[in-house]
Order: C-alpha cells, then structure tokens, then sequence
C-alpha cells in the first residue's frame, strides 16, 4: 500500500523540477548562457558546504544548505526578480509568500511547516545561518560576472556603487569572503569592468 504521505512528497518533487525551467539573469562562469534557478541553488549548497569554514560564527551547515537549497523555489509561481532591477524591489514580496504557501504546502503538513519557516528564516536574514546562506547568494553572481567581463553589471549599466551595496550583504555572514569579495569588485573597477557613477 502506497501511503498518501509518500504520494503528496512526489508530487512536491515533480512541481519543484519546474525550478530548472527558471532563467536567472546572470550567466555560467565563463559563458554566455543564463543559469537557472536550480543550478544556481545547486552551486549554493556545494559553496556553503566548501566554505562553511569562514562564516563569522559556526553555523549549522545542513541548514545552510536547506536555506540556499529552497530559497528561490518560490519563483516557480513568482519569476525571477532581478537584483538590479529598478522597477520591481528584490525584497520578499506577497507574490512569493503565496507561493511558499502553495509550493512547500503541497507536502504533508510537518515538512511544509518546516520548509516554510527555513524559507522564511532565510528571508529574514537574522539568523547566523541566513547571513552565511545570503552571503553565497550574493557571492555567487559576483564570481560569475567577473568571470565574463562585466556579465549583467556591463548589460544593464550597473553601477559599481549599488553592485558594492547589493554585495556588502556578504559581510554580515563572512568577513572572510566579504574581504575576499571587496578586493574582487576593486579589481573590476581597476580593469573598468565595474564603473563608479
């Protein structure tokens, strides 16, 4: 006998391969095809793991890798929101919070409520898991524009200012990697990839 609990996690695991089909804006290191959201949630979790080493305080890992495993699930229902975008905020948004709400509730009731509050957790930022978790967020497209000259900082004209206040959020789960992060932004704008307004 096949259990309804079992049933209901399929069909979560068959709406969330829809992740793959979620074009992000930045492309691959060194390509110019866009990544998707489940390989960039993918590349989180092995950089969490890889890096754990450096967050500010000791962080629970597999949390982390929760974090960054679900964090952009919610853009199956609500599209990727471009963090340079200057019509629509890069904040959490109702949008999204109907799609956690829909998406993670097609669980049974106890994985949903936990996946939702690690969504949530992530969102907030407060916690020493989600400041590392949004540290590799914000570094991974760091690596990936700087590999392909410029990559959407150079396609959308964005300014090394608000690129250094976006990534500034990296200091808050890792000095370390923040240091690491600020010396590669110095290095565009000495090669003139990233421009001060």
């Amino acid at each position: 006998m096949i259990s309804d609990q079992l049933l209901q996690q399929i069909e979560f695991i068959k709406e969330i391969d829809k992740l793959k089909y979620i074009q992000r804006k930045t492309k691959l290191l060194n390509s110019d095809r866009p990544e998707n959201d489940a390989e960039h949630s993918w590349h989180l979790a092995l950089m969490a793991i890889v890096l754990a080493e450096h967050a500010n305080e000791p962080v629970d890992v597999l949390k982390v890798v929760k974090m960054v495993l679900i964090h952009d699930i919610v853009e199956i229902d609500a599209g990727d929101t471009f963090i340079y975008d200057t019509q629509k905020n890069h904040s959490n948004t109702d949008e999204e919070r109907l799609a956690a709400q829909r998406i993670f509730g097609m669980l049974p009731q106890a994985q949903a409520d936990e996946l939702i509050a690690i969504w949530e957790e992530f969102e907030a930022g407060e916690t020493k898991e989600a400041k590392f978790a949004r540290s590799m967020d914000r570094l991974e497209p760091l690596l990936q524009n700087t590999s392909n000259n410029g990559g959407t900082w150079a396609e959308f004209d964005v300014p090394y200012e608000k690129v250094y206040q976006k990534k500034s959020v990296i200091k808050e789960g890792s000095t370390t990697i923040w240091n690491y992060a600020e010396n590669v932004l110095n290095e565009n704008v000495e090669k003139g990839i990233l421009k001060k307004a």
